[in-house]
């Protein structure tokens, strides 16, 4: 192994730091950011309630729930914890959730110094080797987080379902709240299914465990109803470097499991009740949009290679059920068609919706028509964005954004994201590379997970990774299972390139 790369943690950050740069993010605070992070730091005397109310002197319609058992579920190692959950059945067989978001906006005044550094980069971005916050760590992990065991100001989206998941009503107000358990999916998942026991934090608290089980019994009804009106189910293979040492350990896939379903179809709901809420009052708004697929006719073509018809014109249902058919048919190659398809809709994207506006354009993948990202304003700036314009609508004051500000935003939080992802994607070619190139000569077996103009591109099992094949197959199609020799890579620039064994 090239002494190079002795510490691979450190090797990985050094190349996410220059990929942020590469692609127009800002991997540095500077100094007046630092300032205003010191200047919050020091009002902070007991906690973030009281600091919250030196920033604003009306809060007087701030509820008290400081006594619900508000609990967060997030990945393991997250610590920008945005959001918690809360039900409470009624007698009727119907329930009542509540999400609250964190108050970011409290601690992050428009315009300051903290704020348009989150308005350049526009959102955290995630590697292996290092994360690259929006907000500093001192707030977005601390004083704007909604820790376990300490108040904080959030917004709550309180929901009212019906015995089989269709919303009867909600609405959104400011509250004091308390995360009373902070736990991981992984954990909660396995306990969900019976795999594991109840996670130890949650055993320590009275009547959790119903809690859970109720968020997930409503949770499921609610994805089975978007997926009866079209939900598109996607498996992609993100794998995540895990460390031992500074060392690539392994590459680690992100299960798909109920506890991440569960967190999924709230904040969805609470999306859609959010965005509805600003247009009933008049306030425009930035959504989350992905259009129906203009490449429609590409996406038939594709369903046509398997055998199936899909109508002329986009019809999410009926991509549903052919996309349900190929995982059911082939889970194994279904992730590479998942990406086939993904890429011919094409990517989501922020737009400006005014409240008089006759047509939305609706989330195609979701299969909902009212969706404004406001769920995780420590990570994503059009969730800070909507947060200010909700606090506004709540007071019944003027928006803080003109419609021409937040036409010019929506395309820059597109502009930006689309860069973070490059970010993300490119370290996780540079982690699979740097895992594999002690492994030069060895034979895998694979699967075709890509074509194009360049060549095919296969996918190895062992570990998660992906590489272009070297020469010219036209004989092998998308999913076609082959071996391959790995015969070269570049750590920099994530390249893994394979050869075709017969």
């Amino acid at each position: 192994m090239s002494n190079h790369y002795k510490n691979h943690r450190e090797s990985l950050s050094a190349i996410a730091y220059t990929a942020m740069l590469d692609h127009g993010l800002k991997p540095d605070f500077s100094s007046a950011v630092l300032e205003q992070l010191k200047l919050i730091q020091n009002i902070a005397v007991d906690h973030v309630i009281d600091q919250a109310t030196k920033f604003e002197a009306q809060n007087d319609d701030i509820q008290d729930q400081t006594d619900l058992l508000w609990c967060s579920i997030d990945n393991d190692d997250s610590k920008d914890l945005d959001q918690l959950t809360v039900c409470r059945p009624l007698k009727d067989g119907s329930l009542v959730v509540m999400v609250a978001i964190a108050d970011v906006d409290s601690l992050v005044p428009r315009n300051t110094p903290i704020d348009q550094h989150a308005k350049d980069n526009t959102t955290s971005v995630y590697t292996s080797a290092r994360v690259f916050p929006m907000l500093p760590d001192e707030l977005s992990t601390d004083l704007t987080s909604l820790n376990f065991n300490v108040p904080r100001l959030a917004l709550v989206c309180e929901m009212h379902f019906d015995h089989n998941g269709h919303e009867l009503g909600f609405s959104i107000y400011r509250s004091k709240v308390i995360n009373q358990c902070k736990l991981a999916y992984d954990a909660v998942s396995d306990w969900l299914e019976n795999k594991g026991p109840l996670p130890e934090a949650a055993r320590r608290i009275h009547n959790l465990d119903q809690q859970l089980k109720d968020q997930d019994k409503w949770a499921q009804k609610l994805r089975a109803l978007r997926h009866a009106n079209g939900a598109l189910e996607f498996h992609s293979i993100q794998p995540r470097a895990v460390f031992k040492n500074n060392l690539i350990d392994e590459l680690q896939e992100q299960p798909q499991n109920r506890a991440r379903q569960l967190i999924e179809e709230f904040m969805v709901a609470a999306n859609g009740c959010i965005a509805r809420f600003l247009s009933n009052k008049g306030y425009s708004c930035i959504r989350r949009v992905v259009r129906s697929p203009e490449k429609w006719q590409r996406i038939v073509k594709v369903a046509a290679q398997y055998g199936e018809h899909l109508p002329s014109s986009a019809d999410s249902s009926a991509l549903e059920r052919f996309l349900a058919k190929r995982h059911q048919a082939q889970p194994l190659t279904f992730p590479d068609l998942s990406l086939v398809i993904v890429k011919l809709m094409g990517s989501g994207e922020y737009v400006l919706e005014r409240p008089k506006d006759k047509s939305n354009i609706g989330h195609f993948g979701l299969a909902v028509l009212h969706y404004a990202h406001s769920t995780a304003p420590n990570r994503r700036y059009p969730d800070l964005i909507t947060q200010r314009i909700l606090k506004a609508a709540l007071k019944g004051i003027n928006s803080p954004y003109s419609d021409a500000e937040l036409e010019v935003l929506a395309l820059h939080c597109t502009t930006q994201e689309d860069a973070s992802k490059k970010v993300e994607r490119q370290l996780r070619k540079s982690e699979a590379a740097l895992l594999l190139q002690s492994h030069i000569g060895k034979n895998f077996k694979g699967v075709i997970s890509g074509i194009n103009e360049v060549g095919h591109w296969v996918r190895i099992f062992t570990p998660p990774a992906e590489g272009k094949l070297i020469g010219l197959h036209d004989h092998l199609e998308l999913g076609h299972p082959v071996s391959v020799k790995l015969v070269h890579t570049n750590v920099e620039r994530g390249y893994i390139d394979f050869e075709f064994r017969h």
